[in-house]
């Protein structure tokens, strides 16, 4: 149904091989194409989201106020989002974008090196039977590129040779230290009101379990987000000159706003503990030392006559 898409990728990276008759080249070129388009789309969401963080000491404040009243709270939330114009959905617009692509540069990469046998050679697919790439890797057994075998799955190197696999496996820990440096240039200007210092650290090594992944995956796909990254980095870069850069900038004024809200969920959590104490003290009191005065005297037991002393005993009957 889609064929016509993963085609006309097909014809663009073959393209590109003609000219360089590089395959490492042709798919770091594919992976260059890729951020560019998806530049535009990252700088609108980086700016929705800090709108957003601007917001957060108001919505905080709005949770805080409509606790237990779920319809409410999401009420006076799309109203404040109305009244600031901003759209909780732009963050999302880069990730929505980036599932299609990362199915179809899959789907690409791997149809290069297709073979229908175990023991046959390359039946590239997406391609056109007459470009210069095909006709490169049509019967072929390996993929070769920068003294790599791009067709090769990393992990079955350095499981049939591992001082061989070294190489493979230095490339995947490359992948691994530039997704670190990224998310570290994220993080260090991202400040959540609801994220323990815990969840942080798990976020930035998230990307580094992603790089390990890549193991599984053919080396060509390596190249790819290898070369996706350090283009990642200039971008990150960038946003951080372009929305951070000055004191009155957007990008400041969401950090203060985030710290606000940091310091009202801090306050708000203070309160629930005020009043458990309060609550453990009304609901154990302190015993009675005297008898009160509405308690009834005992059926079997004399009443004791008003006035002061003791009360007098009945005297014995006389003889």
């Amino acid at each position: 149904m889609f064929d016509w898409l993963f085609n006309g990728v097909g014809w663009l990276i073959a393209w590109v091989y003609s000219w360089s008759n590089d395959y490492s080249i042709a798919i770091g070129a594919m992976a260059v194409v890729v951020m560019v388009v998806i530049t535009p789309l990252t700088l609108k969401s980086t700016r929705g989201m800090l709108e957003m963080q601007r917001l957060q000491p108001e919505l905080r404040r709005l949770q805080i106020e409509h606790r237990g009243d779920r319809q409410g709270m999401n009420e006076a939330m799309m109203k404040l989002y109305q009244e600031h114009k901003v759209n909780p959905l732009a963050s999302c617009l880069p990730l929505l974008a980036q599932m299609p692509v990362f199915i179809i540069m899959f789907r690409l990469l791997t149809g290069l090196t297709y073979r229908p046998e175990a023991t046959a050679g390359f039946q590239p697919r997406h391609l056109s039977e007459s470009s210069e790439l095909y006709q490169s890797l049509v019967g072929q057994t390996e993929m070769r590129s920068i003294g790599l075998d791009l067709a090769v799955h990393p992990i079955e190197v350095m499981r049939d040779d591992f001082a061989r696999g070294l190489v493979y496996a230095g490339l995947v820990a490359g992948l691994a230290l530039l997704y670190f440096v990224q998310q570290r240039m994220v993080a260090s200007r991202t400040v959540s009101p609801t994220m323990s210092p815990t969840q942080q650290k798990v976020l930035q090594y998230l990307p580094v379990a992603f790089a390990v992944f890549q193991v599984v995956l053919p080396t060509g796909l390596v190249i790819y987000y290898f070369v996706q990254a350090l283009v990642r980095i200039g971008q990150q870069a960038y946003i951080t000159k372009r929305f951070y850069g000055d004191d009155d900038s957007i990008g400041r004024q969401a950090q203060q706003a985030s710290a606000k809200a940091r310091e009202i969920s801090e306050e708000d959590a203070k309160k629930p503990k005020k009043a458990e104490k309060s609550g453990q003290n009304e609901q154990f009191p302190s015993k009675r030392v005297t008898p009160s005065k509405n308690k009834q005297t005992p059926p079997n037991r004399p009443a004791a006559p008003r006035g002061d002393g003791p009360p007098k005993r009945p005297k014995p009957p006389q003889r």
